[in-house]
């Protein structure tokens, strides 16, 4: 079987080969038929332009007549633990490059037919209508215009995890029960974080769309991990601890429960911040930012509630006089500057889903199996952290 090279330079300067990248990522599979079926879906991934269909990705790099079908067994049925695998990319990444955050961001996978594992009719605001598609969450090692994907979850939604026959066909494990959209951000969190050497990052993500943003705010809050969430403008925000007379006070001189436009509007107006936002293109521009302290709830790990000092933040748009995309930090010690870079990463992450769905291969999953989903995700991961970092030098002149 022939192959073609692909050729990135390692952190060190030295020739760092696909082969020598997939011999380190898998070194955990049993088989030598794994370890080079591997490699061919990886120089496949890389390699072969527009959809990257298993035919048309073995044609592209091997002259083997089976190699196609050598491929689909690889991903749907041959036995290969895709956690493992993760935690060896995110130590690669990890030698190769220092996050400023994680950042946790959606990714809707349009979908035809009805048997792919998770498939299901959803309302995507960006699209503006109702499509077919599977729903997954993707964290990513970011800083600057990096975005690194080290972890997935594929949104189950009810009908299929109640569906013993629809969990037989896909290959949906016993120990994957239903869990609401919020549950995939702590639990991507909380993996990385237990099985993985990668130095702790604030996490960043988008809970302004979660019905109910707390079980996301307390889980991290008690976990120790900090963050810095968008929220939505109603988010219900716990009350002061003290009783004050005021027009945010409830009858009987009870503190009345405010959203976090509202927390703003009364108390963060007062005092605007003036400073400097560095922007996508790289460009500073001067804002006015205005922030109040909030109280966040805690949920330990022993199940005790407590509650935790936090910053509500958000840029005031003065032409229309409210407050812009509302954030939620428990990071109260950070100067805004930092918060404000931050924030700025969701976007990129955002914007690097749609660059892998057109550019890497995301969508282009061919199979229906819950297995197979996340194999096939892996593999893109890998293949987009090599193309992103394996040209690069080493870790301290990324980070000067």
């Amino acid at each position: 079987m022939a192959v073609t090279g692909v050729i990135g330079r390692g952190p060190a300067g030295d020739r760092t080969s696909v082969s020598a990248f997939s011999q380190e990522l898998f070194a955990q599979l049993p088989r030598t038929d794994q370890m080079k079926w591997a490699e061919v879906y990886l120089r496949g991934l890389l390699a072969t332009r527009g959809r990257k269909s298993v035919r048309r990705m073995a044609e592209t790099v091997t002259t083997s007549p089976t190699a196609s079908q050598s491929l689909q067994q690889f991903v749907n049925t041959s036995p290969w633990d895709w956690n493992a695998t993760r935690q060896e990319l995110a130590r690669w990444i990890d030698g190769r490059f220092t996050p400023q955050a994680w950042t946790v961001v959606p990714a809707v996978l349009p979908k035809r037919g009805s048997h792919s594992v998770g498939v299901h009719r959803r309302f995507v605001p960006e699209l503006d209508r109702t499509i077919n598609c599977q729903l997954s969450v993707g964290l990513f090692l970011s800083g600057g215009r990096e975005h690194l994907p080290v972890g997935w979850r594929l949104h189950l939604p009810e009908r299929w995890t109640k569906d013993p026959e629809a969990r037989r066909r896909a290959r949906v494990p016993d120990s994957v029960p239903f869990r609401p959209h919020w549950a995939h951000t702590v639990g991507l969190v909380d993996a990385l974080s237990a099985h993985s050497s990668v130095v702790a990052a604030p996490v960043v993500a988008d809970v302004g769309s979660t019905p109910d943003a707390r079980p996301v705010v307390e889980r991290l809050n008690g976990s120790g991990h900090g963050f810095v969430l968008a929220v939505a403008d109603d988010l219900q925000l716990l009350p002061d601890p003290s009783p004050v007379r005021s027009a945010g006070t409830a009858t009987g001189g009870h503190p009345a429960v405010e959203t976090a436009r509202q927390k703003l509007l009364r108390s963060g107006v007062r005092h605007p911040h003036i400073t400097t936002v560095v922007g996508q293109d790289g460009r500073p521009r001067r804002a006015q930012v205005v922030s109040v302290p909030v109280r966040t709830p805690v949920l330990r790990p022993d199940g005790t509630r407590t509650v935790a000092a936090g910053l509500l933040f958000a840029e005031w748009e003065p032409t229309r006089r409210r407050p812009g995309r509302i954030w939620l930090t428990n990071l109260v010690h950070r100067r805004m500057e930092e918060l404000l870079a931050l924030t700025q990463l969701l976007q990129g992450a955002v914007d690097t889903v749609a660059a892998m769905g057109e550019h890497h291969g995301i969508q282009d999953f061919e199979g229906r199996s819950f297995p197979g989903w996340h194999r096939h995700m892996t593999l893109v991961s890998a293949a987009y952290a090599y193309q992103r970092l394996a040209a690069t030098t080493t870790r301290a002149a990324r980070a000067a």
